[in-house]
């Protein structure tokens, strides 16, 4: 399997001295849908800057590398950087930090247009995403009058627009309806992208994501099949991760669509 993203020995510490990663090495495949778990401070949200360039080892202190589908990290190459940001896509966990613009259509076209696109071409790549998302019916509406629901749908689709490599989620399930988590789920199942899910809502991991990697004190301390992590009770309390109340991962694993 080509690999999507490389992470190999990477160390970071911020400027003040707070060490975060120690050591972090990670290969996702080309199309595989990861969870990324772990308690608050385990350093998650500090690793995902590094895949598109907003921190690296030169901002801090720290070593190691970061490949992203084929290209390595640099800070000193600023046309390189702007293809990873490109290439890899964050979903914030509040839509309202992505969508700024007066329609749901120019939100979506805002990255496109700053890439050259215009005229037809940009119009296909809006449709495209909308369509991606099920929000086609919606692109001329104002983004803050839609459902939470529908403009996270919406803050995925301006990502998609740019045609990313991987998408990175940041708790993508938070403060949604169970029926807008359900349709989140399917329209994300369905992408052909590499899937990096930030998350602590661990049935939604495993529902969606195959393999998952528990991060805990800036160094990977599990990486395997969801289900058996999930299962391993030793394991979720040993880095606080709470599974909700009767939760079972075999017999949810079991129930699951074949991914």
């Amino acid at each position: 399997m080509t690999a999507s993203l490389t992470i190999e020995d990477l160390h970071f510490a911020y400027p003040d001295g707070r060490e975060v990663l120690h050591g972090v090495d990670l290969t996702v495949g080309e199309g595989e849908r990861v969870a990324l778990l772990g308690p608050n401070g385990a350093g998650k949200t500090t690793l995902v800057l590094h895949i598109n360039g907003i921190l690296h080892a030169g901002s801090g202190s720290g070593a190691g590398t970061v490949d992203v589908a084929g290209l390595t990290v640099n800070p000193a190459d600023r046309a390189g950087i702007a293809e990873i940001r490109r290439r890899v896509g964050i979903v914030f966990q509040d839509p309202d930090d992505q969508l700024f613009m007066p329609t749901v259509a120019e939100d979506v076209g805002f990255g496109p247009a700053n890439l050259g696109l215009k005229g037809e071409e940009l119009k296909q790549r809006v449709d495209e995403a909308l369509a991606a998302v099920g929000m086609t019916e919606h692109r001329d509406q104002v983004p803050h009058h839609l459902s939470f629901g529908q403009r996270r749908r919406v803050a995925v689709a301006t990502v998609l627009a740019m045609r990313p490599e991987i998408l990175v989620l940041d708790e993508p399930s938070s403060n949604l309806d169970p029926a807008s988590r359900r349709e989140l789920a399917d329209i994300l199942r369905a992408l052909p992208v590499t899937v990096l899910m930030v998350t602590h809502d661990l049935p939604y991991a495993l529902e969606l994501c195959p393999r998952s990697v528990i991060l805990d004190g800036g160094r990977i301390a599990a990486d395997g099949k969801t289900a058996d992590l999930l299962g391993d009770a030793h394991l979720m309390r040993g880095h606080r991760l709470e599974l909700p109340f009767g939760f079972d991962p075999a017999f949810a694993a079991a129930r699951l669509p074949s991914t």
